[in-house]
């Protein structure tokens, strides 16, 4: 998984001061520095923080036997119980192949197990299973110490306030 974005070749230098001809203002460019202005600036820092939290919680996740797209399913069917597929597939933000996989791993580690939907004869409903909650409840307490790892470098307070700035961020996309 990379950990960084490839830095695009640096602006060319603005017009002198005292040249004659006003040339207007070249537009800003992500570069991913500290201090970067440019419209894609927030994006970039939010993947970087994506990847290196998806790294750490990986760790959490790797003596179970599950990656971060099972443990994504796994949070969906404790908060909401049984699921049907592409309901999985949109919270999860997965498309019907990968969320298919996904459930078909999920099974086969005896974690979760289909449902027929009364009433509708195509869908299926994802359940946990004790098996899955058990799994579910042990990686949280191993998650802990990593967890406190990824926001170490932050000062008292503000692991608080940036879940609030990201919930307030991301709102739309919350039931």
């Amino acid at each position: 998984m990379p950990t960084d974005v490839p830095h695009p070749p640096a602006a060319p230098a603005p017009a002198s001061a005292s040249s004659s001809t006003s040339t207007p203002a070249s537009p800003s460019r992500a570069t991913g520095r500290p201090g970067d202005v440019s419209p894609f600036a927030l994006g970039l820092l939010l993947r970087r923080a994506h990847w290196h939290a998806a790294a750490v919680m990986g760790e959490a996740l790797r003596p179970f036997g599950v990656e971060l797209r099972h443990f994504a399913v796994l949070i969906e069917l404790v908060d909401h119980g049984a699921t049907v597929q592409r309901d999985l597939a949109a919270a999860t933000g997965s498309d019907k192949a990968g969320i298919m996989r996904v459930v078909d791993d999920l099974e086969r580690k005896g974690l979760a197990v289909r449902r027929a939907v009364p009433g509708d004869r195509r869908a299926r409903a994802v359940e946990i299973t004790p098996e899955g909650r058990e799994l579910f409840d042990a990686v949280h307490v191993a998650a802990e110490p990593l967890a406190e790892r990824l926001v170490a470098e932050l000062e008292p307070g503000e692991p608080e306030k940036l879940t609030e700035l990201l919930t307030r961020l991301t709102r739309d996309g919350i039931e």
